[in-house]
């Protein structure tokens, strides 16, 4: 089965919802929508160090602008999957494969002793990645599996190796066979750059600042279509985050990249986005207060209970749901 053979539930509004094959999209969309995608690559984030006498996997989440990483120090938990624990300390060495090490710094943020800013031996960390890495395993599958299962095909290798340590698992679904439909439909594809770190996989954090470039060619077709009157789709919820970091009060977006620290919710509003393609995930602060600021809070429960009650299969490798604002002016 194919990528796109995963089902698509759509929320209208909150009172309209249906449920779809993903491959139906070309047929739900309009000719002028623009789909907002990230280009950025997976990585090959998850290696395996020592801390002492101790195995642990090493997550790399953000490089910084001083060389140094943002990492996640987890135990092995058998099966190739891990467990969180407590992180540093401070100084401490972590020996990582072929020679190469890293030094434990400082925590990440004042209070979160789960990513610390480390400073590894070797300037080339994505060459230590491609050789000793594997795709951080997430803990409800049940084997490996290579790198290319995680990429999308949207996914553009960065010229200086950079890239996420965990899929933009919405664009997961697409093809290149249903991008050549959809193109073929009118709809049309404006790309953009986040490079997203490391998600909470037991606590509900809020998200950490990412790295992200909003071009100026997608700046100006994203600024286009919002004066024709189409709609601006965001292809996960890194996409909703870079554009609308990129854009200004009034909702005009203009090249932009570096940091963004912007947390999107219902009080803050979004000015640029009108839908959003997001798989399904648990009921996780950030992540839904992002879909009830895009969609509302009504559209969300009532796409949740029907994915619910219709046995919509979850997280990355899952099923997905479109949520698109409300036209009908109630």
């Amino acid at each position: 089965m194919g990528r796109d053979s995963v089902r698509l539930l759509v929320s209208r509004g909150a009172a309209e919802v249906s449920l779809h094959a993903f491959r139906e999209l070309p047929g739900l969309l309009r000719a002028g929508d623009v789909l907002v995608v990230n280009t950025s690559a997976t990585l090959a984030a998850a290696v395996d160090g020592r801390l002492g006498r101790q195995e642990v996997v090493v997550h790399f989440s953000t490089r910084g602008d001083d060389s140094r990483w943002a990492v996640e120090l987890r135990d092995p938990a058998g099966r190739g999957t891990t467990r969180p624990r407590a992180g540093g300390p401070a100084g401490a060495l972590v020996g990582l494969p072929g020679g190469h090490g890293l030094v434990l710094e400082e925590p990440l943020a004042a209070g979160a002793d789960r990513l610390w800013w480390a400073r590894p031996s070797t300037d080339d960390v994505p060459g230590l990645l491609a050789a000793y890495g594997r795709p951080i395993r997430y803990a409800y599958t049940e084997r490996d599996q290579p790198l290319s299962a995680y990429q999308t095909v949207f996914a553009v290798p960065a010229a200086d190796g950079a890239g996420s340590a965990e899929m933009p698992s919405a664009g997961r679904p697409f093809t290149a066979e249903l991008v050549a439909r959809l193109v073929t439909r009118g709809v049309r594809f404006a790309p953009l750059t986040l490079h997203t770190g490391v998600a909470s996989q037991e606590a509900h954090e809020p998200p950490y600042p990412e790295r992200y470039e909003v071009p100026a060619t997608t700046a100006r077709l994203v600024n286009a279509a919002r004066a024709d009157g189409a709609r601006v789709i965001a292809v996960g919820t890194t996409a909703v985050r870079a554009l609308e970091s990129a854009a200004d009060g009034a909702g005009v977006v203009r090249a932009a990249g570096g940091w963004t620290d912007l947390v999107v919710t219902p009080e803050r509003g979004v000015r640029v986005v009108d839908g959003l393609l997001t798989g399904l995930h648990e009921p996780e602060a950030s992540h839904l207060l992002m879909l009830e600021a895009v969609a509302g809070r009504a559209a969300v429960r009532l796409g949740y209970a029907e994915a619910v009650a219709r046995l919509c299969l979850w997280h990355e490798f899952g099923d997905v749901h479109l949520l698109l604002k409300d036209e009908s002016g109630h």
